[in-house]
């Protein structure tokens, strides 16, 4: 290979890629137009080629480390602007895309809070009346502690917070893609799931509000729960998104009534592992904290509470223009 004559030939196309480099490093990728950034992407195929073919050739350390050069930076710019709009995609999913996915599929979200409250007064007022019904929904061990100790058992994670913490993460999350996948179960999975849940928190009210363990009790539950229980709503209002899709898919084949309504329920399940892992740290070192006063509890999650409603109320940008 004749050295001198290829460097020539190709000397232009360095130095056009330099030029645009520069820009890109001075004012940002954003800066080049799409035909710009096209060039871009081409010139550093060709400089990779070139760096190969210099190496096999052995035309000189100087070349080939001006072509390293350009190569590195090449790949720089091409790559950390690819993460850079990844990161603004993520961003902006989470300051709009996820309240309005969450306002797209309020019916849905709004079945599993009735099927929760519902479950729960009704276990609550039946545990109230008849110790043998709550002896069925609570373990005794927990009646035990409760009636006979005066205590709450939320104590044992005074102690083990980061261990108690990250359980509670994953406990949290492995059942809301649970409830997510009891959705291709025609929902049936998804509503067993749910209207146990509220059974079983309503019983467990009426046991520590027989003992007057009550106050504590909620004060306990309010943080973490200002932010678990609406995921755990939301991601059961994704199972019956599946649902629909397999049982009214209306208009739409169920195969793609399945990838309509299963991309609405991923971005809802894409929101809810945040909110699960902020829970399970609240209520790991927040919740059971005993210096922390009851009422100061209470009006964190009374707070979390409002900030979440506002947040998941926020309009579209669309809507603001």
């Amino acid at each position: 290979m004749n050295i001198q004559r290829w460097v020539a030939r190709r000397e232009q196309s360095w130095n056009q890629l330099h030029d645009l480099l520069q820009q890109a490093e001075r004012k940002g990728i954003q800066s080049l137009s799409a035909g710009e950034i096209e060039t871009l992407a081409s010139l550093y195929r060709s400089v990779s080629a070139d760096l190969a073919r210099a190496r096999t050739h052995q035309v000189g350390e100087l070349i080939i480390q001006n072509l390293q050069s350009l190569a590195t930076r090449s790949y720089t710019q091409i790559y950390q602007g690819s993460r850079r709009q990844e990161w603004h995609a993520v961003r902006d999913f989470f300051w709009w895309g996820f309240p309005a996915v969450v306002q797209q599929s309020k019916g849905y979200i709004a079945l599993s809070v009735v099927l929760f409250v519902g479950a729960g007064l009704v276990s609550w007022w039946f545990a109230w009346r008849d110790p043998t019904f709550l002896a069925l929904i609570v373990p005794p061990e927990l009646i035990s502690q409760v009636r006979d100790r005066q205590e709450l058992w939320t104590g044992s994670i005074v102690g083990t917070e980061p261990f108690a913490s990250t359980n509670i993460m994953i406990n949290n999350i492995r059942v809301t893609f649970n409830v997510l996948a009891g959705g291709m179960t025609a929902g049936i999975l998804t509503t067993y799931i749910v209207l146990l849940n509220g059974v079983l928190i309503g019983a467990i009210g009426a046991l520590v509000g027989q003992n007057n363990l009550a106050f504590p009790f909620w004060a306990f539950v309010f943080p973490h729960g200002a932010l678990e229980l609406p995921a755990i709503f939301m991601s059961a209002g994704a199972g019956f998104l599946l649902a629909k899709a397999i049982v009214f898919p209306g208009k739409y084949r169920r195969v793609d009534a399945l990838k309509r309504y299963g991309q609405q329920a991923a971005q809802l399940m894409f929101g809810v592992v945040p909110l699960l892992v902020i829970a399970g740290v609240i209520e790991g070192f927040f919740s059971p904290n005993p210096a922390i006063p009851d009422v100061l509890k209470y009006v964190t999650g009374i707070i979390l509470f409002v900030c979440l409603i506002r947040y998941l109320g926020r309009k579209p940008i669309a809507s603001k223009m």
